[in-house]
């Protein structure tokens, strides 16, 4: 989506042949793209992403955080202290670590965009979800710091919270997308999950002129589920 809205995009992953994969798709159209191996974890990776981007393209405009731990449903009681440490080093300090590392980037190119994936879960509760409601809740907080922080450098943040979407990540709860759809579908006032795409094109407008008077908030589309 973004590279159809003209943007050379950087696809970070820790995971490095799916950012090859969706790299080579962006080519194959036309566009510019640059697979890059990231942990997210890892500050000195966090650095390295943004520095190999920056040489590649340039500079730096927008920055899409969207890494995400599969947690396991558990209550408090039953999370060990370790599964909730790696669910926080991902969801919430990767972002941290990433927006420490590409804000300079976007500093030195007059402003920039910064988009945090979020949740609907970051506004209600889902029950045996401690860890990620509160780093969803959490991003949602970082966001507006900053955009605080930073509007004075023409940086605009915000967060995306979408409700549950037809991605691969549904397949790690139900054993087949199409049980995914009986199960939570209902959960949505439009009675459906959503599409990627339906996401993305939010996260290219969240990076766009179009919503150059936004800063500071989180978009949510979520098809109603926290409507009721």
């Amino acid at each position: 989506a973004f590279a159809a809205a003209g943007a050379g995009v950087a696809c970070a992953d820790i995971e490095e042949p799916g950012a090859r994969a969706t790299a080579a798709e962006i080519e194959k159209g036309g566009a510019q793209a640059l697979p890059v191996h990231l942990d997210v974890t890892d500050g000195a990776s966090c650095r390295a992403a943004v520095a190999t981007t920056v040489e590649r393209f340039g500079g730096l405009d927008v920055l899409l955080y969207g890494a995400a731990d599969s947690d396991r449903t558990a209550t408090v009681l039953e999370m060990d202290e370790a599964a909730w440490d790696r669910v926080i080093r991902i969801n919430l300090t990767g972002a941290f670590l990433m927006v420490k590392a590409a804000i300079p980037a976007m500093i030195a190119r007059g402003g920039g965009s910064v988009i945090l994936i979020a949740s609907q879960l970051g506004r209600v509760a889902s029950p045996g979800r401690p860890a990620y409601c509160a780093t969803k809740g959490a991003l949602i907080q970082l966001a507006k710091v900053l955009a605080t922080d930073h509007a004075a450098q023409g940086i605009r943040a915000n967060t995306l919270s979408p409700g549950a979407i037809e991605t691969r990540r549904m397949l790690r709860r139900w054993k087949d997308m199409e049980t995914a759809r009986t199960h939570m579908g209902p959960k949505h006032l439009l009675g459906r999950l959503g599409l990627p795409e339906e996401i993305a094109r939010a996260a290219v407008f969240l990076a766009s002129d179009a919503s150059a008077f936004m800063t500071g908030s989180d978009l949510l589309v979520d098809g109603g589920y926290t409507a009721i």
